[in-house]
């Protein structure tokens, strides 16, 4: 599942250069699925939601940093655990249990967004 950031957050911005996907943002920035991506261009994502990752889309906070769903593959391909987890000082990067996915998923996610 993605990891969600909780409204206990402090906006210390340590989680956010912690992203191998380039799937945290600070609170009212836009993001694109090119962002820290090999995306480009019109996609189809593995969920099968066709988008153009080079355009702007609204921001999922205005307040607090915020973890695009579709771009987080809580680090797998990349380290052991998700590193904003690891590194958030007041623990409110957690499981989202509204965007569960398997690791097979969260793998084929990850090869999807960094071509191999």
């Amino acid at each position: 599942m993605a990891i969600i950031i909780t409204d206990e957050c402090i906006n210390c911005g340590a989680c956010e250069p912690e992203c191998p996907n380039t799937a945290i943002y600070e609170g009212a920035d836009d993001w694109r699925y090119a962002d820290g991506t090999d995306l480009s261009g019109d996609v189809v994502l593995p969920n099968g939601k066709a988008a153009n990752a080079n355009e702007a889309r609204e921001p999922l906070s205005d307040e607090i940093y915020y973890i695009v769903p579709d771009k987080c593959t809580e680090c797998v391909g990349f380290h052991d655990e998700p590193q904003c987890a690891a590194v958030c000082p007041v623990d409110c990067c957690v499981p989202d249990p509204a965007n569960e996915e398997t690791r097979e998923q969260l793998e084929a996610k990850q090869r999807f967004m960094h071509h191999e």
